[in-house]
């Protein structure tokens, strides 16, 4: 079920546009602003704590070696959250990309025309700026690109949360969308450009754990148990292949069959299960985990250094040039049109809220310089300061932005 298109734009009041803005994951996000407060606060904390006094107890918690540990490559706390944990997140991910593309906004041609072509602008502008930012001088730096290319929904919809009804339901439907396209994108980034030296044969178990997986849809196995065992041995598999580890909880959610064979829904109840642990431990945990920067040795000037000004630029600048160029030719070509209801202020303000980067930028930020500890640092502090930027500017733009109402509209 997908909104209805009125005009060739959304009808936010259509019964399947209802049904959609009841599901687990959106309603999490549209009616609450809490997730992103707390992963703001968690953030600050995080920076506070890492330059204070026990800022070298919070380095040690994380980074030191564990003195046991079941599986040898993950030898510290901040390796069980960033490759155990964190694929969970993207367990999640993929479910909610799985019944977007059978049964949401991605499953009729029309209505994902816009944020598809969005999304993608969304991801090539980011990374444009950056390179014309960072320049070649450091070829180290080029692995950094895909950093700014990443929306935070939990952020972003925790803004638009504070906004009220200042935001119309279309704007926010685009932005789940553009977001839900644009976590696919980081996700084939982080499995074709950041994976490490690839061993063959543990890859090809993940490929018959996947088959196993996929011949249980196919013949009706219904219960949850196992295709969480499974889903266990496949990360596993993925986590000694070479592929980074997070990879497994997209492919893993992709196996999950949509429905039982009673016809009640198998995807959304495993969903709605996880859902509110991912928003309200696993993020945050992993936050807290990664946004620690410590500045000394850094210092204000370190905000000019070429790889925190390009993501920081690529966030702010690239993001929503990219996302709100997209929409004005799209409306004005006629290919897809603006959201139903949205002035051009509320639709530049929104294009700046995708410009916070904090979950999936940190984490291909840790992806992209596993060997320069200050290149990390660094790259945590580009993202920190141009999500913060984006967010504030965004809600200044919404805030303060005149309806399509009070604004210059043209029939169509």
């Amino acid at each position: 079920m997908v909104p209805q298109l009125r005009k060739g734009r959304w009808d936010m009041a259509s019964p399947s546009f209802l049904t959609a803005a009841a599901r687990p994951f959106k309603a999490l996000f549209v009616s609450d602003a809490f997730e992103g407060i707390l992963l703001i606060t968690v953030a600050v904390l995080a920076i506070i704590i890492a330059n204070s006094p026990l800022g070298e107890g919070y380095h040690h918690l994380f980074h030191d070696t564990l003195a046991w540990t079941p599986i040898p490559k993950l030898y510290n706390l901040h390796m069980w959250i960033n490759d155990a944990l964190m694929a969970v997140f993207f367990f999640v991910v993929g479910l909610e990309v799985k019944r977007e593309i059978i049964a949401g906004n991605l499953s009729d041609a029309r209505s994902r025309r816009l944020p598809v072509l969005s999304a993608i602008a969304g991801m090539a502008a980011p990374a444009l700026v950056y390179f014309i930012v960072a320049g070649s001088g450091e070829p180290v730096l080029e692995r950094g690109w895909a950093i700014p290319a990443a929306t935070d929904i939990a952020f972003a919809m925790g803004v638009i949360g504070l906004l009220g009804t200042r935001v119309p339901p279309a704007l926010r439907l685009f932005l789940l969308t553009v977001a839900i396209v644009d976590d696919i994108g980081a996700v084939l980034i982080i499995a074709l450009f950041y994976t490490a030296e690839i061993q063959l044969s543990w890859l090809v178990g993940s490929l018959l754990v996947v088959g196993v997986m996929v011949g249980m849809g196919r013949v009706g196995v219904d219960k949850i148990w196992p295709y969480v065992i499974t889903a266990l041995v496949l990360w596993f598999c993925v986590l000694n292949s070479g592929v980074h580890a997070t990879i497994a909880g997209v492919v893993a959610a992709l196996t999950i069959p949509m429905r039982r064979r009673d016809g009640t829904g198998l995807l959304e109840v495993i969903e709605h299960g996880l859902v509110r642990w991912n928003a309200y431990l696993v993020v945050p945990l992993f936050g807290f985990a990664n946004a620690g920067v410590a500045l000394e040795g850094l210092g204000l000037e370190a905000l000019f250094d070429p790889l925190p000004l390009a993501i920081a630029a690529g966030l702010v600048i690239g993001k929503q040039t990219g996302i709100f160029a997209s929409i004005v030719i799209a409306d004005r070509i006629g290919f897809a049109s603006r959201p139903e209801g949205a002035s051009w202020a509320q639709i530049w303000g929104t294009a700046v809220l995708c410009g916070i980067g904090f979950t999936m930028s940190l984490f291909i930020g840790a992806l992209a310089f596993p060997r320069y500890p200050l290149l990390i640092e660094e790259a945590k502090l580009g993202v920190l300061v141009g999500s913060l930027i984006s967010a504030i500017l965004g809600y200044l733009v919404l805030r303060f932005a005149p309806p399509l109402a009070s604004a210059p509209s043209r029939e169509r």
